[in-house]
């Protein structure tokens, strides 16, 4: 299936790794041009564009905080004059600290809700007139299922990501007359390489929990957010979908 992405121009947040990383390599792989956005590590976002580039796409990494308005409106304008246009936003970068509720802090709080809800509020901003002036603009953003059905240790990531799928249901509202989706995905556990103690040190108990009795990978998550992205999901707007091995079924 043809996802006609030639010619357009997307943003990854948090691309430099993990699900951002290969929903990047996916949407370059159908023709798209990637703003690989990073905050941390520079080298593993180069290391990204020069994958997508030997494979014959475009690339460009862009540093940027995502809780830092001023710096994402930098990086957004950075991105139209690079590339001409912004075609696709997908809101993945995210933090999230395990805590029992009654141990977190204020500073956990603080990290958790300015880059897992601000953040998408800045870049869905910042991107808007551009998505908008495209015709056929996408925002896909993506939250743990945690924010759906919640979840133990995770109160306050799954109260900020909640608010996302909020924002991601009012924008599709908002935004529609202008040819403009939104969209949430809703993830299982994936396994990462920055999270794989834990995971393995709990992997019989939570693999118990899926039905499929396996974790996620990032692979399983960027072929919807192609299609999402593509014309294909033209009539797909203001809907939380659920990735996640049967994890939460509701």
């Amino acid at each position: 299936m043809d996802m006609h992405l030639k010619g357009k121009v997307a943003l990854v947040t948090g691309a430099g790794r993990d699900v951002g990383r290969e929903i990047a390599l996916g949407l370059a792989a159908e023709g798209a041009a990637v703003a690989v956005n990073y905050n941390g590590s520079h080298d593993r976002a180069a290391a990204v564009v020069a994958e997508i580039e030997k494979a014959g796409g475009k690339a460009i990494a862009y540093k940027a905080d995502i809780a830092n308005f001023d710096e994402v409106q930098a990086m957004v304008a950075k991105i139209v004059s690079d590339f001409g246009g912004l075609n696709i936003d997908v809101n993945n970068a995210g933090v999230a600290l395990r805590n029992r509720f009654t141990e977190t802090t204020p500073e956990e709080w603080k990290k958790q809700i300015d880059i897992c809800l601000y953040g998408a509020i800045h870049v869905s901003k910042a991107a808007a007139p551009h998505l908008e002036k495209a015709g056929d603009g996408r925002i896909i953003a993506l939250v743990g299922d945690s924010s759906r059905v919640g979840e133990s240790g995770l109160a306050i990531v799954a109260a900020a990501r909640s608010g996302v799928i909020a924002l991601m249901k009012s924008l599709a509202r908002e935004m529609g007359r202008f040819g403009v989706t939104a969209n949430t995905l809703s993830l299982g556990l994936i396994e990462t390489p920055h999270d794989i103690a834990w995971v393995n040190a709990n992997r019989e108990k939570l693999t118990k929990l899926y039905p499929l009795r396996r974790l996620g990978f990032p692979s399983d998550i960027a072929p919807m957010v192609t299609l999402l992205a593509s014309k294909h999901g033209g009539w797909i707007t203001g809907q939380t979908i659920s990735i996640s091995g049967g994890f939460s079924m509701v």
